[in-house]
């Protein structure tokens, strides 16, 4: 049975990406910063809770002695300055607090469960990240993602594309891919988003399930290939 970590994963994409992952035979860990919600998404789910703070060393490093074997970690945890702070109002301690759980946090947790997923015998990394990442859509004129004042958030998510790809070319047998959910209605946005958390969801159990041959070190979504 392969066993995956979800972090994030009592709500919103975490939670989904769980469901759609049990349902097809993963034995899940849910990691959620508060304990009792995040134990009482694992119940509803039938998934295992780990309680972790990807922000503090000892949270992880405690993580990794509960989970144990691993054979799928989804960096999902993150947070969002929302509603978007105009480009020029973006101060360095707001681009601190994003930095800290989407990037640092993502590297702390996959750094440390590196060892463990080393020892599986089909390793995968999937890092959720967003579109408003994408310098290619982000200065396309005709593209959403291009009317979007989102500097803090948006190069949080451009950093984890380069992060992907380092971790890719380390790690060639692991399979680590950066995916776009889509713009998702949950708590992140405020709900505001087009597709449901199921839909957003599907890359991510998608791309959790590719095989030794997979793909690695890319940028999609649930439609392909996106510009880095």
């Amino acid at each position: 049975m392969t066993t995956t970590l979800i972090t994030g994963g009592n709500k919103g994409l975490g939670y989904e990406s769980a469901r759609q992952l049990i349902a097809v035979g993963h034995r899940v860990w849910l990691g959620c910063r508060d304990k009792a919600r995040g134990e009482r998404a694992a119940e509803e789910l039938g998934a295992l809770f780990v309680q972790l703070d990807i922000t503090d060393d000892s949270s992880v490093l405690a993580a990794v002695e509960t989970v144990g074997a691993l054979d799928v970690l989804v960096n999902n945890a993150g947070v969002m300055d929302h509603p978007w702070v105009p480009t020029g109002e973006v101060t360095a301690e707001l681009m601190r607090s994003l930095y800290e759980t989407n990037v640092f946090g993502l590297v702390r947790t996959t750094q440390a469960f590196l060892p463990v997923l080393a020892k599986s015998a089909n390793p995968v990394v999937v890092n959720v990240g967003s579109s408003l990442g994408s310098i290619g859509r982000v200065t396309a004129p005709e593209a959403p993602e291009s009317l979007v004042a989102a500097m803090a958030y948006g190069s949080s998510k451009a950093a984890i594309n380069m992060i992907t790809v380092h971790y890719a070319k380390a790690y060639p047998r692991m399979r680590i891919n950066c995916v776009d959910p889509g713009y998702t209605a949950t708590d992140l946005n405020g709900h505001s988003g087009y597709q449901t958390a199921a839909e957003g969801a599907a890359i991510i159990s998608r791309m959790a399930r590719v095989g030794p041959e997979g793909p690695t070190g890319t940028y999609r979504d649930l439609h392909g290939p996106l510009p880095w």
